[in-house]
């Protein structure tokens, strides 16, 4: 089996259990933040934040085994516009709460008949496009290049390193400090620690993100026919899927592509299976303009910080990229804004 072919199945494997996992877990930032912050339920958060320390682990044993090569990333570019990214994140963040989910999330409630994901899933995918490579990109592009900056570590490690230690010993207290802070953060909650389901789905979500990284930075790795070196992100992603099953003839599948449709299938077949495939729809006009205007802030977002809450805060945070931490500090801002404060979106009044 050619090492092409190799990882679109590895990538149909991971959306598929990604999308089992979160469909009975609940997986998801947005959730997450908002039971700890407003409903005094921290254990989803926990289970978000063990996913992230598992992620650290794995992904940077892989590299220091040197199966992976994280520099091969875009997380890891040494050009990057910290006030784009950290904006994008903002944009994200806040659209997250406005759409009641990630796109990741969305996925998932499709796969469960939420009628109302398909119109997040549609609109962000349609943004995204039109960020990257349509309307929008013009002006994405001229920020970016009036802000960028080429920095000389653009990693955690890296910055370490640049102050006298060696590039190993580097590697090793950065993932360590951060993987265990976050376990420890994780397992410090009473109620998480007596939820088993919970702990296997951040166990789990935080080793496909690993995963991710082994299939395209190792069993892809071909010098005459490479593929991008990834993981786990649905931005981009869901753009390509949408644009794939428009105009699939002379386009290929990629890592990116497969898992999003894997995703809705591992959530389609969990739900049927599980009896909890359930058709919804909106409850009003305003209901539909808010889960949109929120998917269009994600897709718009997430291009501009090169990723969203899983590619920034779970994939992108494992390769220990500065950028992604100035990422994941705008989608929680933008998060936080939602949720609370002046900003915070309101439920809408029901007839």
């Amino acid at each position: 089996m050619d090492p092409a072919t190799i990882v679109i199945l590895a990538a149909l494997i991971i959306g598929l259990i990604y999308g089992s996992v979160g469909l009975l877990s609940g997986f998801c930032m947005m959730s997450g933040l908002r039971g700890w912050w407003a409903e005094g339920d921290g254990r989803l958060a926990r289970t978000y934040a063990l996913a992230m320390g598992v992620a650290i682990a794995a992904s940077q044993l892989l590299a220091a085994a040197g199966l992976v090569d994280l520099g091969k990333s875009i997380y890891l570019q040494p050009s990057f516009s910290a006030p784009v990214m950290f904006f994008g994140g903002l944009l994200f963040g806040y659209g997250m709460v406005l759409s009641n989910g990630c796109g990741s999330r969305a996925l998932v409630l499709l796969g469960r008949g939420n009628l109302r994901s398909f119109v997040v899933v549609i609109v962000l995918g349609i943004v995204a496009e039109m960020t990257l490579k349509g309307l929008i990109a013009p002006a994405r592009i001229a920020m970016v290049q009036a802000s960028q900056a080429t920095v000389a570590a653009n990693s955690a490690p890296a910055l370490l390193a640049s102050i006298g230690l060696g590039v190993v010993p580097a590697r090793m207290i950065a993932a360590s400090v951060l993987s265990v802070v976050l376990i420890i953060f994780a397992f410090a909650h009473a109620p998480f620690r007596k939820s088993p389901g919970q702990i296997a789905a951040g166990l789990i979500v935080g080793l496909l993100v690993a995963g991710g990284w082994y299939a395209t930075g190792y069993l892809g790795a071909d010098d005459f026919n490479p593929v991008p070196v990834t993981s786990l992100t649905f931005i981009a992603p869901i753009a390509d899927a949408l644009q794939y099953v428009m105009l699939s003839t002379g386009s290929t599948l990629n890592f990116g592509i497969v898992t999003v449709f894997g995703v809705f299938a591992g959530s389609l077949v969990t739900a049927i299976a599980t009896g909890r495939f359930k058709l919804e729809g909106y409850r009003s006009p305003q209901h539909m303009l808010r889960s949109a205007s929120g998917a269009a802030l994600m897709g718009a977002g997430g291009v501009m910080a090169f990723g969203c809450s899983v590619g920034q805060g779970l994939t992108g945070l494992s390769t220990l990229s500065l950028s992604s931490f100035i990422a994941i500090a705008g989608i929680m801002l933008g998060t936080g804004a939602g949720l609370r404060g002046a900003l915070r979106v309101r439920p809408l009044a029901t007839a």
